[in-house]
């Protein structure tokens, strides 16, 4: 059985929305960081960061967001949240799906912290740079892999939502609030947000 280690209103709500996407049967553990929940010995055994969410799946454990999604969707091909390996689609899907982590993330904590960066030692460039490709890349749509929606569109609509809509970092434009849209119209999402809002 899998079980998600999730706390309301945190990052978890990307995994929650994975898994509301997947169909599988899961558990979920309330690990609510506002009672410190995330620093008790048993749960860093599963996450030594000390972060939400985790997953064990049997013998199998992880945290990170995207490693979530991409575990998940690898380890159940049934769900069709990604491409398979010898699919040429895979390169963009796993681009994608890592673009969350490591390019928006960080962007936007430069936002928030106002930190000045040199573009040519920010990994992600810079969060002007990022928002442009990501605004690029969502005119083609509906999903980051045109027709086919992926884990890719949950680490990615999961991170814009929260972005444009909810702390308003980001300056809404009409690709992001079109992609949006189409996420928030997923059922899943809906249960998701529900479930999230604890």
């Amino acid at each position: 059985m899998i079980k998600l280690y999730w706390s309301p209103r945190s990052r978890s709500f990307s995994a929650i929305w994975l898994l509301e996407e997947s169909g599988l049967a899961y558990e979920r553990v309330l690990t609510d960081i506002s009672t410190g929940a995330q620093k008790s010995p048993e749960f860093l055994k599963i996450n030594p960061m000390g972060k939400v969410p985790a997953l064990t799946d049997g013998d199998a454990q992880l945290a990170e967001a995207a490693a979530i999604c991409a575990y998940v969707a690898d380890r159940y091909p049934e769900t069709k949240l990604a491409p398979a390996t010898n699919d040429p689609k895979r390169a963009r899907y796993l681009q994608w799906l890592f673009f969350s982590p490591s390019c928006i993330e960080p962007a936007l904590i430069q936002l928030f912290t106002k930190l000045e960066v040199p573009t040519s030692t920010a990994a992600w460039g810079s969060a002007a740079q990022v928002f442009d490709v990501l605004d690029a890349e969502l005119q083609k749509g509906p999903w980051i892999l045109g027709d086919q929606f992926s884990a890719a569109d949950i680490a990615i609509g999961a991170g814009l939502n929260f972005a444009v809509r909810v702390f308003k970092m980001v300056p809404p434009r009409p690709s992001f609030e079109a992609y949006i849209d189409r996420c928030v119209a997923r059922p899943a999402f809906q249960r998701a947000e529900k479930i999230a809002a604890g």
